[in-house]
């Protein structure tokens, strides 16, 4: 059984529709990312994974439970680190992580953890006076306190600085090493990409794609690129009649050819045959940004969350 499970989900604010008949099923131990672009949905989406909003209709379980009516239950395998966040501003870093601690049976060791998040320097520093990267590590440590089974992630390194950044993957990493399900939210498609086993995309509060962060890059129109500069003039017909062509550019004397992986076989095959030569020859692969484009550019976005 899936650790959190979620079907046919609705909820509404006003005319607003943020999730209209979402459906997506976490295993255990994997990382499994939510991508969409901003007011698709993402956000009320795993609060109600959270127990912190209520479905208007359809189902949500976490780990067999109810985030709602079993909120107790959900409480004691799901950490969470939200998206916005504040603690009261005098309490202190060792105080916040003394306190979280606390309110679980078998809290982790908050001190490797405060290491690990570069926050040791600051444990004596209050809340108020942290920066917005480091309220964020802190969230996260808080998130990881109670030893949860699931921990959602929110936007968890907005405000990092890359090397702070790299060094909370490594700790994500690390985290489902030991047997922890991630559910993550995130804008960067380098940590979705470096991160996530799976994908869901939402757009306009629905599932629009669920796949590998591989699979997703292989959807994309022209997931191979290929441009050059011809010796010679060229017939952009002859470009677009070849395998697995999706479309041709021209720009300045430059030939960009969008297609599949045959695309570079072809072009260059048919650059042999013509006698011309292909300078300064580029052979790129689709990004899971060109993905997430093509799946969502075409779509105009309300206000959800």
């Amino acid at each position: 059984m899936p650790i959190i499970e979620v079907t046919a989900l609705h909820k509404a604010y006003g005319r607003t529709k943020a999730a209209d008949g979402v459906s997506l099923a976490v295993e255990e131990g994997e990382i499994f990312g939510v991508l969409g672009p901003n007011g698709a949905g993402k956000t009320t989406t795993v609060e109600c994974v959270e127990g912190l909003r209520v479905p208007d209709a359809g189902t949500v379980r976490v780990a067999g439970f109810d985030p709602v009516a079993d909120h107790a239950e959900v409480a004691r395998v799901l950490g969470a680190q939200l998206q916005e966040s504040e603690l009261q501003p005098k309490l202190t870093v060792r105080e916040a992580l003394e306190l979280y601690a606390a309110f679980y049976p078998a809290p982790a060791d908050w001190r490797p953890l405060a290491e690990r998040l570069g926050l040791t320097r600051h444990l004596n520093s209050r809340f108020g006076k942290l920066s917005g990267g480091q309220k964020q590590r802190l969230s996260i440590a808080l998130a990881l306190i109670g030893n949860p089974k699931v921990v959602v992630l929110d936007e968890l390194t907005t405000g990092l600085d890359p090397r702070a950044r790299r060094d909370t993957w490594e700790l994500i990493e690390d985290v489902r090493r030991g047997g922890v399900t991630v559910l993550l939210v995130t804008h960067f498609m380098e940590e979705a990409e470096r991160l996530c086993d799976r994908i869901a995309v939402i757009d306009k509060g629905r599932v629009v794609a669920l796949d590998t962060p591989s699979g997703l890059i292989g959807r994309a129109p022209g997931s191979t690129v290929v441009s050059f500069i011809p010796s010679a003039p060229l017939d952009a017909d002859q470009l677009r009649g070849l395998p697995g062509v999706s479309s041709v550019d021209q720009s300045g004397g430059r030939w960009t050819v969008h297609g599949g992986d045959d695309t570079v076989n072809a072009v260059l095959t048919l650059l042999a045959r013509l006698h011309i030569t292909a300078h300064q020859l580029r052979v790129t692969e689709a990004t899971l940004d060109d993905a997430f484009l093509d799946l969502t550019e075409n779509t105009p976005h309300g206000k959800a969350r």
